[in-house]
């Protein structure tokens, strides 16, 4: 893994692991169930990633999608590859709704709905709820 990944809070945060790829819990929430789509290569730049990593992209991202629609039924997902302060190639994965969702008690706000996402209102989790929240959405990427 890499040093984005790690971050990223690897191997914690981990929720689904492919060849190429990390799936991880995006430590801070801007709308429940966000995650971070993280190459495990060296990569800075997309177009850098190889021709298996781009193919396998198609993979994750169909079971980042299946994922999220069963865990919180989002309206809208979004894929931001920002890449200015995490150098490797990694997408930050935010599943757009109206109002809020719970878990565990916490409320979750897409406060960006229905423009873009409101990074800058994410709920940061502690170390118990990065655990409770991976465990939940492990079962759903199968």
């Amino acid at each position: 893994m890499n040093e984005t990944t790690r971050k990223f809070g690897y191997p914690a945060t981990l929720v689904a692991e492919f060849e190429h790829w990390a799936v991880l819990l995006r430590p801070a929430q801007p709308a429940l169930g966000s995650l971070v789509l993280a190459a495990k290569s060296d990569a800075t730049a997309l177009s850098n990633l190889s021709a298996e990593a781009h193919a396998e992209m198609k993979l994750a991202s169909t079971a980042i999608e299946t994922a999220l629609r069963s865990f919180v039924d989002y309206a809208k997902i979004n894929y931001l590859m920002l890449m200015m302060v995490d150098p490797h190639v990694h997408a930050h994965v935010i599943p757009r709704y109206e109002g809020s969702r719970e878990f565990e008690g916490t409320s979750f706000p897409d406060a960006g709905w229905p423009k873009l996402p409101d990074l800058g209102s994410a709920v940061a989790l502690d170390d118990a709820q990065i655990a409770a929240l991976v465990a939940a959405l492990k079962p759903h990427f199968g």
